[in-house]
């Protein structure tokens, strides 16, 4: 890779030639942008910084975007463990972030992301399908978009993903901290406490319109994850996803617990992406 200098340099001559640049790395220039943007760097490499809808978005710029424009949409915790982020940074993609954060991938949230969606490929030029990559909680968003929207996701990459609310938040819900992730649960999705223990939308139940796009899943899990649960959580998608002819693959770290998230080398995360993601 280039010195960060160079790099940084390079992609702000692109930032300033926009459209006029006949290169499909060209990226619009800020100027031409419909919303206000800040240029500031993630790790090297330029990162844009703007609204939509209200909530704070980033998109990370590759130093040259592979063929397609692909991109990798980190549902929620932007920054933690960003082993695949990086290794596909390297490879051209672009990273993408809206802050959704405490809407546990109920309908509003799914509205945020619609937002951000459209901005991205019409605004950006992204590619039409995305990879949706969800840690922690990150995967009731990144599971229930693609459920939502089955035509623009490429794949899922889930870690240590929430994909049962009854497990979690549900379990913890007589503790104080629990009780208020409970709540913040429920006022998202406009349930009362009963309606939020019989719910049948969490993303175990929403498998079907994935698998019947064939929408390829890799689940990275610890078998001692004492927060998310693997049997309440990954174990049931894979079950039920299989059973519909659905492809997914399952990386489980023995001893495991909820962190650290991702792998210390991703190639097996990566690898997954590039040969099954369907753009």
């Amino acid at each position: 890779m280039r010195p960060a200098f160079v790099r940084s340099w390079t992609l702000r001559v692109l930032l300033l030639l926009g459209p006029a640049v006949s290169s499909p790395a060209a990226h619009p220039a800020p100027s031409d942008l419909p919303s206000p943007v800040s240029m500031t760097t993630w790790r090297g490499y330029t990162q844009l910084e703007f609204p939509v809808a209200g909530r704070p978005c980033r998109l990370v710029l590759p130093d040259q975007a592979a063929p397609g424009r692909p991109w990798i949409w980190r549902a929620e915790f932007f920054g933690h463990a960003p082993q695949v982020d990086l290794a596909l940074l390297a490879r051209g993609w672009h990273v993408a972030y809206i802050q959704a954060s405490d809407l546990y991938g109920a309908p509003p949230a799914m509205a945020l992301f619609d937002a951000f969606y459209q901005h991205l490929i019409s605004t950006h030029r992204l590619a039409r399908r995305t990879v949706l990559e969800g840690l922690s909680r990150g995967g009731l968003y990144a599971f229930n978009f693609a459920a939502t929207y089955p035509d623009r996701v490429a794949a899922l990459y889930l870690d240590a993903p929430v994909l049962n609310l009854q497990s979690w938040p549900g379990r913890s819900r007589e503790t104080p901290e629990g009780a208020k992730l409970w709540r913040e649960c429920r006022e998202a999705y406009g349930l009362d406490d009963a309606g939020m223990l019989a719910f049948k939308g969490s993303p175990i139940d929403r498998v079907e319109p994935v698998a019947r796009a064939g929408i390829p899943i890799l689940s990275v899990c610890g078998d001692a994850d004492i927060n998310v649960p693997l049997p309440e959580n990954t174990a049931i998608l894979a079950e039920r996803y299989r059973a519909l002819g659905g492809l997914i693959e399952v990386i489980i770290k023995p001893g495991g617990k909820h962190h650290p998230h991702s792998l210390e080398n991703p190639a097996p995360i990566v690898d997954f992406l590039l040969r099954h993601g369907k753009f």
